[in-house]
């Protein structure tokens, strides 16, 4: 039988990561798998340029929207190559049939959103499709953003030594929707951390020059982001289970529901990779920005050259994480 496309191309792990390599990288011969890329011009320095579409369902959920996700995604990643966002634009694939005071109430979250980013929305699309056919609204987001001679984030950048930060408890925006797909409630709430991280990297790259790499582990969770990482650099990264933060609530939910919360997507947190001599000293910088007042170290990078990431887990033993392999969370972002 042909092959055909199926929910876990979408998913983060490694049905989607096997085709972006073996399909669509060597077809448009993509040095980096990265969410942004950044282009070289001799007189006018460095620009980044990434794009990305939203499918979330539901489009509203507790915390966000499917518009500001749309902007504080793509603001951030922007933000992880160390650029500094500067403009957007917005294409809208609207629903025959959507509310239109939904519509308005995601536009206006889009234009408060890219104003507490310090960005602006510049240029757009809008096409409308028949009843049955886009499940509401998608959205589709460009931005370009500059970045300092001087500064470089890429895997081939990792050392052995190097230390793993992430900048918050992971996993509260999968629970957030799942909870409102599923109409379950939990006390407290569980709210989505949907957020653009552009002045919290501005403030990280101020504090230190031995950032080696960033990323905003999204679709996949932490570990898929690592484990991408540690692929590209061919480096181990070692991993403590009870240094990782994850809310209570986020923990039981996914005991609920049946999931791995290292494996649950984020729209408001980043994991950095740091020389081990910098990295207290901007952890206590992350600190005082209220995105990352539970900012901690998780980890480590390893001298093996093997692509491996490890976890010590609490019971003293040795997990290996490895890609997933289906669908974890389809719709996510």
């Amino acid at each position: 039988m042909e092959e055909r496309i199926l929910m876990g191309h979408g998913s983060g792990g490694l049905m989607m990561s096997r085709l972006i390599r073996d399909l669509i990288a060597p077809a448009f011969e993509m040095e980096s798998l990265a969410d942004a890329a950044v282009l070289e011009f001799s007189s006018s320095g460095k620009m980044v340029l990434t794009t990305d579409s939203y499918v979330i369902s539901p489009l509203f959920f507790p915390g966000g929207d499917i518009g500001e996700l749309a902007v504080c995604g793509t603001v951030n990643d922007l933000s992880m190559m160390g650029a500094r966002p500067l403009f957007l634009t917005a294409g809208f694939i609207l629903e025959e049939g959507l509310l239109l005071s939904d519509l308005r109430k995601i536009v206006f979250s889009m234009a408060e959103t890219a104003r507490r980013a310090g960005v602006r929305i510049v240029a757009g699309d809008t096409k409308v499709v028949e009843r049955g056919k886009c499940d509401g609204l998608f959205i589709n987001t460009a931005g370009v953003g500059v970045v300092p001679e001087d500064i470089s984030m890429l895997p081939g950048n990792i050392r052995p030594g190097d230390r793993i930060i992430v900048s918050g408890p992971i996993g509260t925006h999968g629970i957030a929707v799942m909870a409102e797909r599923n109409g379950l409630t939990f006390d407290p709430p569980i709210l989505s951390d949907t957020a653009p991280l552009n002045g919290l990297v501005a403030d990280m790259l101020d504090a230190c020059s031995g950032i080696r790499v960033m990323r905003d582990p999204t679709r996949g969770g932490l570990v898929t982001t690592l484990k991408e990482i540690a692929g590209e650099a061919r480096c181990r990264i070692l991993l403590q289970e009870d240094a990782i933060p994850v809310l209570a609530g986020v923990r039981g939910a996914c005991e609920l529901l049946g999931l791995d919360h290292l494996y649950v997507a984020n729209e408001g947190v980043l994991t950095a990779i740091v020389e081990k001599q910098g990295a207290e000293g901007l952890l206590e910088v992350m600190r005082k920005h209220p995105l990352a007042r539970n900012a901690a170290l998780i980890g480590e990078v390893g001298t093996e050259a093997d692509g491996r990431v490890l976890l010590e887990t609490d019971a003293g033993g040795t997990r290996l994480l490895e890609l997933l392999v289906g669908e974890h969370l389809p719709r996510i972002c």
